[in-house]
Order: C-alpha cells, then sequence, then structure tokens
C-alpha cells in the first residue's frame, strides 16, 4: 500500500509541476509577444540615439530622432563594424561602432568625426560592464562630454590614468588628452586603446574604405 501511494504522490507532484510550469511559460511567452513591439523600437532607439549623440547631433524625443537620423544618416553599407556617414552644414561626418576588451568584459563605444579628422564630434557608450561606482563612471556624462570638440593629435586623444586621472572632466579641448576615471587605471587605459581603434578605423571610412 505504502508503494503504491508513493506512485501516486510522484505522479500528482509530476502533473501538478507541469501545468504550473505551462501557465508560466504560457505567460510569458503573451508577455513577450505583447511587448515585442515596443523592446524592438526601443532598441531601435537607443542605437540611433547613440549615432546621433556622437555626432553631436541634437532631438528632443524619440520621435525627432527617429526623423534626424532617417534624414541626416545614412548607415555605410557593408561596413564592418557598422559605420554611417552625415551630412551637416560643415562637411561630411562619420561615425564608427568599435569594441575592446575592458577589465570584466568588452566596451562597446560609438566615436564621431568630421571628415578632416581634427577634433572629435563625441563618443557614447553603447554597452560597458566595469565596476559601479568606478569604471561603471565612464558612462557618466561627465566623462562622455570631455570628448566632444577635443582634438586629434597623432590620430588619437590620450586619456589621464592612475594617479594622473581627476575624475572630473578636462577643460582644455585643444591638448589631445581627456580626464580618465580616478581608480579605474584598467578601464581609463581600455578605453583609450578602444578609442585609438576608432579614430584608425574613422580615417578609413573617411578615406573611402569600408
Amino acid at each position: 500500500m505504502k508503494k503504491k501511494f508513493d506512485r501516486e504522490n510522484i505522479a500528482y507532484v509530476v502533473a501538478f509541476s507541469f501545468v504550473v510550469c505551462a501557465v508560466f511559460v504560457a505567460g510569458l511567452a503573451a508577455a513577450n509577444e505583447a511587448t515585442a513591439d515596443r523592446v524592438r523600437a526601443n532598441r531601435e532607439f537607443a542605437s540611433q540615439a547613440a549615432v546621433l549623440d556622437a555626432l553631436g547631433i541634437a532631438y528632443a524625443d524619440p520621435a525627432e530622432a527617429a526623423g534626424l537620423y532617417a534624414n541626416a544618416v545614412r548607415p555605410i553599407e557593408g561596413a564592418v563594424p557598422r559605420a554611417y556617414v552625415a551630412e551637416r552644414p560643415d562637411g561630411l561626418h562619420y561615425a564608427v561602432e568599435m569594441t575592446g576588451a575592458g577589465l570584466w568584459g568588452a566596451i562597446t563605444i560609438v566615436a564621431a568625426a568630421g571628415e578632416s579628422l581634427e577634433r572629435l564630434d563625441g563618443i557614447q557608450i553603447i554597452a560597458q560592464n566595469e565596476t559601479p561606482g568606478l569604471g561603471g563612471r565612464i558612462d557618466e556624462p561627465w566623462f562622455k562630454e570631455q570628448f566632444r570638440g577635443e582634438r586629434i593629435a597623432g590620430g588619437r586623444v590620450r586619456i589621464s590614468a592612475g594617479a594622473e586621472a581627476g575624475g572630473s572632466g578636462a577643460k582644455n579641448p585643444d591638448d589631445g588628452l581627456v580626464d580618465g576615471v580616478s581608480g579605474a587605471t584598467r578601464t581609463s587605459q581600455a578605453m583609450e586603446l578602444i578609442l585609438a581603434k576608432a579614430i584608425a578605423r574613422l580615417a578609413e571610412v573617411a578615406g573611402g574604405g569600408k
């Protein structure tokens, strides 16, 4: 009798677990389907916004960003990694995506500059997994804004690291040097390397290469 009870009990538990799992999976599937369009729209806006921000093209809301992106920015077909060209009153400007190793994982940025490659238009961080409160501060406005209009010297923009990093933002856009994150030497060094690769890629794209 005890063996029969155990078998019936196990069958009940299995059946109950199956039903509960099926209900939850169905609910998650329905929620995913209901929000798929919104998630897709948010991802598209984030991608477009990163390019516009790096290029220094201001927008007020997602709708305006979509319109500006459609009218002013053109993805360069076949470019790997992704690259973009935008026509502005002062000429053509280019933006490229670049990924490199950070301290804890990959860091992906968008960097932009005019055709002459004399100064950066700006940068934007697409993805990073650096330490919150330390290396993760590369995603803060003070860090990103100091690249806007910074002079490119010798094909690069230097980022101070270690004891030289003040962590507050550089004030001189003409020296080709920006402020690294205080206490995040490895992340600051990684950002300099990734940006150097991005600038080299900008030179290739501006020169007509893909």
